[in-house]
């Protein structure tokens, strides 16, 4: 037993050498996804697997080892990576994961969590259809202007304190990731990371409202009107409440308010600065990403120090949803890498089916730019998701922001609205899914969640495909 160890490792190390490089794979540290097996896939498939699956068949082991799982498969990416191509592609690989992309996402939403976490609303929240329904549209109005991250960290706590008595709080928070998590982000590059992107290749400010204010209209409306018929049914089948006076509304730890102004204001103005490469450890990171990612930092600790300690409490204020997002996202990041480099190969990979049904730049296939954008986005990350289809149709944000402007909003539209599908379509989704679990809420499993979407988001977004899109 004792030499287990080192045979699971030569295992997993030839099951590298069986799915590794073709003659078309480049050298060096770049991945090249034209020569990758969709093989390589399989870890990611795992971690969704086990998100799905562990949390049903095995709840105790799930919630007491999920930085285990997400090492497991974390190792069965790099692992075999290290035995095609060798350990130095493998440790540049992780750095390149860990520095550009994990560290940020993790500074950025524990900053958000840290300073929306010293905000206490209170008052007349008496969790009523009508209060809640305006609580669900405030959060969906300031989505595009702190990002889907900052409103849902902003606004997801005072919903559920306000209905806390009841006994179906589920589509409460269902209802939340779809509207505040995801759809509320579309109308700014402020307010989802796609669109973020898409500002930085040259689309216009403005060009998200302008082009994407009608689709957004269309599902606020259809999804704020079926989540007022569904939390009445459900209000109705609770018993009578105790009347009280009504309160004013009260806020404690006010001062975070401008703190996740500057939030805003950092994320913002290192996409309009530049400082230039930073070489870490070999990977080279933009010198206004670290100044960002300090900034943000700094913001958090300002906010430990200056926010009442009664406002944290009242929150019930903890770290653990924090650390269960940044182990599971761990190995989301560091497994997607073939699946994102595979999806950049375009017609040389081995998704190149994919592409043939997108049509040319001439005859865009703009429902076939909707939904691939829409579906990869909701199991993948939105951000290169929505990159991979910008260049796909061309990648001149002139002519994109232009005269193929229907063909971006289709793209931008997939990559924001159905980022709502899944728990790992965006990532305040799982970030208000754990919140609502460490709250007492039994939340659906990840398809469960996914049947959710199915009857409340595929019906709009087919009829958006109908309007918009089809013809």
């Amino acid at each position: 037993m004792q030499n287990l160890p080192r045979l699971l490792f030569r295992s997993i190390a030839a099951i590298g050498l069986l799915a590794g490089p073709t003659p078309a794979m480049a050298a060096g540290p770049a991945l090249d996804g034209a020569g990758l097996s969709l093989l390589w896939c399989l870890p990611f498939a795992g971690v969704l697997l086990s998100l799905a699956i562990l949390p049903m068949v095995a709840p105790h082991f799930w919630h007491r080892r999920q930085g285990l799982v997400a090492l497991v498969w974390g190792l069965l990416f790099l692992v075999p990576f290290a035995g095609a191509y060798g350990s130095s592609s493998a440790l540049h690989q992780l750095l390149d994961v860990a520095l550009l992309e994990y560290i940020p996402f993790i500074v950025l939403i524990g900053s958000l969590y840290t300073i929306a976490g010293g905000i206490w609303l209170g008052g007349s929240l008496s969790g009523s259809p009508g209060q809640n329904t305006a609580i669900m549209a405030a959060g969906t109005g300031l989505a595009s202007f702190v990002g889907t991250t900052g409103a849902a960290m902003v606004f997801i706590r005072p919903l559920m304190r306000a209905n806390r008595s009841r006994s179906h709080q589920v589509h409460l928070v269902v209802f939340f990731i779809f509207l505040v998590c995801n759809v509320g982000g579309a109308l700014t590059p402020l307010g989802d990371p796609p669109l973020f992107l898409g500002y930085l290749k040259g689309v216009p400010f403005s060009w998200p409202f302008l082009h994407l204010w009608p689709h957004t209209l269309l599902l606020v409306t259809i999804l704020l009107g079926w989540f007022y018929i569904v939390d009445r049914r459900y209000y109705k089948t609770e018993p009578p409440r105790e009347h009280r006076p009504g309160e004013g509304l009260k806020i404690w730890g006010i001062v975070n308010l401008p703190l996740i102004a500057c939030v805003v204001v950092a994320v913002a103005a290192s996409g309009a600065t530049f400082i230039g490469p930073v070489d870490v450890a070999g990977v080279e990171v933009r010198g206004e990403s670290l100044v960002r990612d300090g900034a943000l930092v700094m913001l958090a600790v300002l906010s430990l120090a200056l926010t009442p300690l009664k406002a944290r409490r009242q929150n019930e204020f903890n770290w653990a949803p924090v650390l269960e997002v940044a182990k599971l996202f761990a190995a989301i990041f560091v497994t997607i890498v073939p699946a994102i480099a595979i999806l950049k190969a375009g017609e040389q990979g081995a998704a190149a089916p994919l592409f043939a049904a997108l049509g040319s730049t001439e005859a865009p296939n703009h429902v076939a730019y909707f939904w691939l954008t829409g579906l990869l986005s909701s199991f993948l990350d939105n951000a290169p998701s929505y990159l991979v289809f910008f260049n796909a149709a061309g990648g001149d944000p002139v002519a994109l922001a232009g005269p193929l402007a229907s063909t971006l909003a289709a793209i931008s539209a997939g990559a924001v609205f159905m980022g709502a599908l899944t728990y790992i379509g965006n990532a305040p989704n799982f970030m208000v899914r754990a919140i609502a679990e460490h709250q007492g809420i039994k939340m659906p499993s990840f398809f469960g969640f996914m049947l959710w979407s199915g009857a409340f988001m595929i019906p709009p977004l087919l009829l958006m495909t109908a309007i918009f899109f089809a013809g």
